[in-house]
């Protein structure tokens, strides 16, 4: 007997254990802004192919399944889901929600832009507008000092009331960006995502154009993490941990049993 199978229901609690990792960091941000819920996939090792479909079983007769071994199991990726969260008004005139698809974009110290559905900005002590831990938005949207009645536009313009005017003056348009495949982005952290060649080039343009989605003043998007199906997905993973750790137990008793007795 070999220890094929405590090698199988190995891979099984490794695998397992990662998925709980992601479930855990779902439910560690349910209520982080604009965060996406991630989504474990897995995939079998290798098999090992002691008959081959087909095969000859005789002279006359061929194997009708043949005989494959698994190896095991093992997470090939997450998946991010971009479902809409929810969204919440905060009657803050610089807090904005894209609904529909759509990032925004921010400047990184390095240079590269950044994208995030994160649209709690602030002012910075210039007037421009700058995510939470200062990082400016792409294009620079500067404000006054004294300007009054700030709006944000579904299209993305920005305008308000400056100081000795009657009228509303345009102060500049936010643009968001669309990817192919936005599950390709990678995320870096602080409600942040970079570019891939998997998630294809940034297409910028006007929000409520060409399949971007609309601004929302005053509103923040919430998490999309569902709480009861990650507390279901525990449940499942645990049960699923504890059945392999049962086979490894059970394996190492069949082999002490043959050294024992043989």
């Amino acid at each position: 007997m070999t220890n094929a199978a405590l090698h199988v229901a190995r891979t099984g609690l490794d695998a397992q254990q990662e998925r709980m990792r992601v479930i855990a960091n779902n439910l560690a941000n349910v209520n982080t802004t604009g965060f996406k819920r991630d989504r474990a996939n897995f995939e079998t090792l290798a098999y090992q192919a002691i008959t081959a479909p087909g095969a000859q079983s005789s002279a006359e007769n061929k194997y009708a399944t043949g005989l494959s071994l698994g190896s095991g199991v093992r997470i090939v990726g997450t998946s991010r889901i971009d479902s809409q969260g929810t969204l919440t008004s905060t009657e803050n005139a610089l807090d904005v929600a894209i609904e529909g698809s759509g990032y925004f974009q921010v400047q990184l110290p390095d240079g590269r832009t950044a994208y995030t559905r994160d649209g709690s900005f602030s002012l910075s002590p210039e007037g421009k507008l700058v995510t939470g831990d200062g990082k400016p938005l792409i294009p620079d949207i500067s404000i006054p000092e004294g300007a009054q009645q700030i709006t944000i536009g579904a299209d993305g313009t920005v305008s308000a009331q400056l100081a000795g005017q009657t009228e509303t003056s345009e102060l500049g348009k936010i643009e968001t960006a669309r990817f192919i495949n936005p599950a390709g982005l990678q995320t870096i952290g602080d409600n942040l995502l970079v570019e891939t060649a998997a998630s294809g080039t940034p297409q910028v343009g006007a929000p409520s154009e060409e399949g971007r989605g609309s601004l929302r003043q005053g509103s923040l998007e919430g998490s999309n993490v569902n709480v009861v199906e990650e507390l279901v997905d525990m449940i499942e993973t645990q049960r699923a941990y504890e059945v392999n750790s049962k086979m490894i137990k059970a394996t190492d008793e069949m082999l002490q049993y043959v050294n024992q007795q043989l």
